[in-house]
């Protein structure tokens, strides 16, 4: 009798996803097994384990677990980055536009990290992040932050000297960013517009002006 051979090794837990592309299962497996196990605590090969492939057969799409946690990290932020810079060039020195720009921005960042699998935004924790093997990662959640902190100078209209735009940043996305422990706490949704309400709110705006803001958002993004 002809002997049948399965490629690669029998899945640790159900397949989520078995219509992705490999990588992808790679991607979304690691997440899980990053969030629940911490980053120093997953092997390679428990990572393969979980995709149902075999160690080698990893190897060819990442260099290791750093090349993993690396892209997951990138994903996680990137698109909310490049959102922004686009956002921010639209906006000019226009306070309205900024406003709307910002509303915009933090209720597509909302909507990011609330529905990432495995909750991603989680992994901004991990102690191996600040390593230098991450820099790329940290520059660029850096720009977003700026780019929360100049919008939300120019929408309320805030002097420097009462607050600092680099401070302003940080508030703002930490705002946005409540989404992650939520998340993690099993809470209620978060809905995207209540988040992006309260940066505006935050940055010195008032009711009308939110409303406004609101209203013309939906154009931007």
């Amino acid at each position: 009798m002809e002997k049948t051979s399965r490629a690669g090794r029998p899945r640790a837990v159900p397949d989520p996803a078995p219509q992705l592309p490999p990588r992808e299962q790679i991607l979304l497996a690691a997440a899980g097994l990053f969030v629940e196990q911490g980053f120093g605590s997953t092997s390679t090969r428990a990572i393969a384990d979980a995709v149902g492939i075999r160690q080698a057969s990893l190897y060819y799409h990442f260099a290791g677990k750093d090349d993993i946690l690396a892209e997951l990290l990138d994903r996680s932020v990137r698109p909310s980055a490049e959102l922004a810079r686009r956002l921010e060039e639209r906006a000019g020195a226009d306070p309205a536009a900024a406003a709307a720009s910002l509303y915009a921005l933090a209720v597509t960042d909302t909507q990011l990290l609330a529905h990432a699998p495995h909750n991603i935004g989680s992994l901004y924790l991990l102690p191996e992040v600040g390593d230098a093997r991450f820099d790329d990662f940290r520059a660029l959640r850096h720009e977003l932050q700026a780019v929360y902190g100049r919008l939300g100078a120019k929408a309320g209209h805030l002097a420097a000297d009462a607050v600092p735009e680099s401070v302003l940043g940080a508030l703002l996305i930490q705002v946005v960013e409540v989404v992650i422990p939520l998340r993690r706490l099993g809470g209620a949704a978060v809905e995207p517009a209540v988040v992006a309400a309260a940066t505006l709110r935050m940055a010195g705006l008032g009711p009308a002006e939110i409303e406004a803001a609101s209203s013309h958002a939906a154009e931007l993004a």
